[in-house]
């Protein structure tokens, strides 16, 4: 029986996919819940997985193709793994040996050929019964380049050292480029940030906060917090998420968004925070942060920054939210102005922490320091707003019993 594989339903503020990587190729036998094709959209790689065992009959969508949601994108044979794999093989061989001409191919290889007018006679493959795949593609044409190209004689081998792959010489003063299209997440981000400088007028206030109690705090609790909470480590977040929910309860228009010619005001907090990944930067939101404790957001986020790494976060952890925090400290920046994440009207930014001398009581003394910076969207929030809101987050985290004491 053959099964109709579909790409996922994406929900309303993701439009439309892009096939990533197949894992399975036509002829390949599959098991149940194993990983057939990533599907890449603007927000979040999703994985599809094979519904039953059987063979991967057929792919309608090669790598690069535009995918909708629920469309079809493969056809699987239903029946024990492997069972119908040698029929296919069968009927493949068949029709080679009826046309010794014509090369057997995935639909990947076959699209990255023509675009680049390769003859498909002159690969090799060394896919499943001489199938030629997107690799055999790229290296043959990687071969052929160095074959053309002019080869410098090869470094002398000695008996600890692997002989090296050819050198490719390249003449005195040329400039090589590459040229790659963009992730749809890069170009989603790209649009994202062009559209926040064109629609909104955002503006960032500045101010410094003093970390040495919180350091403190931090480090007379942490290894005895790490044991009564099962492992999780108390770092810094945590305090900066319950200081910014308690100044947005303050503050009520911080915490809101524009929509047209309504401003929408939240009852509840839900924070997003930036977690940075290869493919680029996500925020996933911790919903309703303002009943969570400093345990329950470091968890969360630490959750959230290994499913970002495994590319395992779902579109729903990452929807919404009415504020942002994000960490450019932990790269070393010292000071940015961040951009807003629409619909929201502000977000947050912390900043590595540097000690310097600072003036307290009448008197030079070396603290440790860190720039904070909160960008607003000036249209809903006024200066003298924004300006307080920040000044309430650095009261709290300069004397952190404020925060416990929720004044």
């Amino acid at each position: 029986m053959s099964i109709e594989i579909k790409a996922p339903t994406f929900p309303e503020s993701v439009q439309e996919g892009n096939i990533a990587t197949w894992h399975k190729q036509p002829g390949e036998s599959v098991t149940r819940d194993e990983l057939l094709v990533d599907i890449e959209t603007d927000k979040v790689v999703l994985e599809v997985v094979a519904p039953a065992d059987g063979t991967l009959q057929e792919v309608l969508k090669a790598e690069g193709d535009i995918v909708l949601s629920n469309e079809v994108i493969a056809k699987v044979v239903a029946g024990e793994a492997g069972a119908a794999a040698p029929q296919v093989a069968e009927t493949v061989s068949t029709e080679a040996a009826d046309n010794s001409e014509e090369k057997i191919a995935s639909p990947a290889a076959r699209k990255l050929a023509d675009e680049r007018g390769i003859d498909l006679q002159k690969v090799s493959g060394t896919g499943k019964d001489g199938r030629i795949t997107k690799e055999d593609i790229v290296g043959w044409e990687s071969a052929e380049t160095a074959v053309a190209a002019p080869v410098a004689a090869p470094a002398p081998v000695t008996p600890s050292q692997p002989a090296p792959a050819a050198i490719v010489e390249v003449p005195a003063g040329e400039r090589v480029e590459k040229r790659v299209p963009m992730t749809r997440m890069r170009a989603r981000i790209a649009d994202r940030l062009l559209q926040v400088t064109q629609t909104t007028a955002m503006l960032t206030t500045f101010n410094e906060v003093d970390m040495h109690r919180i350091m403190r705090l931090r480090s007379a609790f942490k290894d005895e917090f790490t044991k009564v909470h099962n492992g999780t480590r108390l770092g810094f977040m945590g305090f900066f998420v319950r200081a910014a929910t308690e100044a947005l309860k303050r503050f009520p228009a911080v915490n809101a968004s524009i929509d047209g010619d309504d401003i929408v005001y939240h009852g509840y907090q839900d924070i997003g925070v930036a977690v940075s990944t290869d493919k680029g930067l996500v925020v996933p939101v911790l919903r309703n942060a303002e009943n969570m404790s400093v345990a329950e957001v470091e968890n969360t986020i630490a959750e959230f920054g290994a499913k970002a790494k495994d590319g395992k976060l779902t579109i729903e952890e990452m929807t919404g939210g009415t504020f942002t925090i994000t960490n450019g400290g932990v790269f070393g920046s010292l000071l940015s102005t961040p951009i807003l994440n629409p619909p929201q009207a502000a977000i947050l930014g912390m900043h590595s922490i540097k000690e310097r001398p600072v003036a307290e009581n009448g008197e030079v003394v070396i603290r440790p320091m860190m720039n904070l910076a909160l960008s607003y969207d000036h249209r809903l929030i006024d200066g003298k707003e924004a300006v307080r809101f920040l000044v309430a987050i650095k009261e709290m985290i300069e004397n952190p019993a404020k925060i416990l004491l929720e004044i």
